[in-house]
């Protein structure tokens, strides 16, 4: 089943155009990796999907994009609610300069979601738990969160993000800045929350979409090239350019 729908997503800075005519059905409860060479316009769409464009003033974005029939697109829409909805993991480790409880208490605390400090104590709990971060950190949740190493702040930020228990998660190059055990931990931690959540990775790693990934798309100079069950984007590409990326001809 689909839960996020793009039909001919253009996207522009200024007079020049980033994404052109870019179609593409997200499943749901899936994770779906966007590969593709530097400036190719895979970041750039998916922050599209919760509408971070809004903050670049000369962007602008024109065509249809659906979350469960609701147009993200829409001058109307709530867009506080839709991030919500729509968690972010960025690239470097971002945690904020509080305690560890504080990082993962913010979200339901802004969306008023917590009644009381008993709840609030379990959204942390649970959402660290979720993050495979508790028992690293379940004696010291009133130290700085930025004290932590690189892979566990960005395990925080995860725990950040699913605190207010969003539908979908947006990640973008999430273990570029990280060693190879603490990629190990997050594309383990992306294949048990995916059972949860719809999850949309952009990543430069060819062998992590590889690993973590069920559909793939692949993206060139602003244009979404092909799109497709992992296996075969990786074994059997339709397109020549996609076969010529993956075999490392460029890129």
């Amino acid at each position: 089943m689909s839960k996020i729908k793009a039909e001919n997503v253009n996207v522009y800075y200024g007079s020049k155009q980033a994404l052109f005519d870019v179609s593409i059905n997200i499943a749901e409860k899936e994770v779906t990796a966007l590969i593709g060479p530097s400036g190719c316009g895979k970041s750039t769409f998916l922050r599209c999907l919760n509408r971070m464009n809004d903050v670049i003033d000369i962007c602008r974005v024109e065509g249809s994009i659906k979350m469960d029939e609701l147009e993200l697109n829409s001058r109307k829409l709530d867009v506080v609610r839709l991030r919500e909805n729509v968690g972010m993991v960025f690239q470097k480790p971002n945690p904020f300069p509080k305690t560890i409880y504080e990082n993962v208490a913010y979200g339901p605390t802004i969306h008023g979601i917590a009644q009381s400090k008993e709840e609030m104590d379990q959204i942390v709990e649970t959402s660290l738990k979720k993050a495979a971060l508790w028992n690293e950190v379940k004696d010291r949740l009133d130290e700085i969160g930025t004290g932590l190493s690189g892979g566990q702040q960005q395990r925080l930020c995860i725990a950040r993000a699913i605190s207010v228990s969003p539908e979908v998660i947006l990640m973008d190059e999430p273990c570029s800045a990280l060693d190879p055990i603490a990629t190990a931990q997050i594309e383990e931690l992306i294949d048990d929350l995916k059972k949860e959540v719809t999850i949309v990775i952009v990543t430069h790693s060819m062998s992590q979409a590889a690993r973590v990934s069920q559909k793939t798309g692949f993206f060139h100079l602003g244009k979404l090239i092909e799109f497709g069950p992992t296996d075969k984007i990786f074994k059997n590409p339709d397109n020549q350019q996609t076969q010529d990326y993956i075999t490392g001809r460029f890129g």
